[in-house]
């Protein structure tokens, strides 16, 4: 059972869901990554999604475009992104890390030197926003062949085919993109994400998280009470820009403290 199953199994038995936030690797400075992971874990995060800076982050809205422009003003790239994770590995082994990102940085590194490097560096999974299910077999191969879980989107405009091999091919958990847009956009329907997640479940056997538009505790309360791992990523990047330095660990860590406390009001009723 990989590391991110143990976690989803060990909050199914306590009646609890994940929460997983988001941040991107060298955001705001390469020296405040593996600090702000530590912090995320104390404050409450069952998995980490670490963001692999890239130029043209084309799923992604104003905001963590703007993290990703801060990590490459400090030249941090894939190799950077795994060294970091290799160091919170020398004091956390508990906490899945999920890189999250883009095609090219793991094309130009290739598949099979990629999932090697990863495994070593105590990468759990990995999210490619850009490679579809229909083209993407090898990759997949290559991240099984190393034990790492392979996450997927689906979105509300996902076709059911691509449902079905999502259904086939994802392993961790399932990343449903609560709106249509980018991240960081507003406007959450929770009646129709719930009516989605009822669909997705009767293909899908593993968990699914809901990530885009949650803001604060009320909505994250809301997603909990449907889907098994609530993700928070923009929110959290929001904090970062916006504090001072010397308090950006403190501001990230009261936010996900109170995203936690309001997630547990609904895992504990059910």
């Amino acid at each position: 059972m990989s590391l991110i199953a143990t976690v989803f199994s060990r909050l199914r038995q306590q009646n609890k869901k994940a929460l997983i936030p988001f941040i991107t690797a060298g955001d705001p400075d390469p020296t405040m990554t593996v600090p702000l992971m530590h912090e995320l874990v104390q404050a409450g995060a069952d998995i980490i999604e670490l963001g692999v800076p890239f130029s043209d982050p084309m799923a992604d809205g104003p905001t963590i475009q703007r993290s990703s422009e801060r990590a490459l003003k400090h030249h941090v790239g894939l190799k950077d992104v795994l060294a970091m994770v290799a160091e919170f590995r020398t004091s956390n082994m508990s906490t899945p890390v999920v890189l999250m990102g883009y095609a090219n940085p793991v094309e130009a590194m290739g598949y099979a030197k990629f999932a090697a490097k990863a495994k070593e560096c105590g990468v759990d999974g990995v999210l490619t926003v850009d490679y579809p299910p229909e083209e993407c077999a090898e990759w997949v191969e290559h991240l099984r062949q190393q034990k790492l879980d392979a996450i997927f989107l689906l979105s509300p405009t996902t076709p059911q085919a691509r449902i079905e091999q999502v259904a086939e091919m994802a392993q961790g958990y399932v990343y449903y993109v609560s709106l249509k847009g980018v991240t960081g956009a507003s406007h959450l329907d929770l009646g129709e994400v719930a009516s989605k997640l009822d669909q997705l479940r009767s293909h899908i056997s593993i968990p699914i998280g809901v990530g885009f538009g949650i803001r604060d505790g009320a909505t994250a309360k809301a997603v909990a009470g449907l889907a098994d791992a609530v993700v928070v990523g923009s929110r959290i990047i929001e904090e970062i820009e916006k504090s001072p330095k010397t308090k950006v660990l403190a501001s990230v860590g009261r936010l996900v403290k109170d995203l936690r406390s309001a997630i547990d009001e609904v895992s504990s009723k059910h």
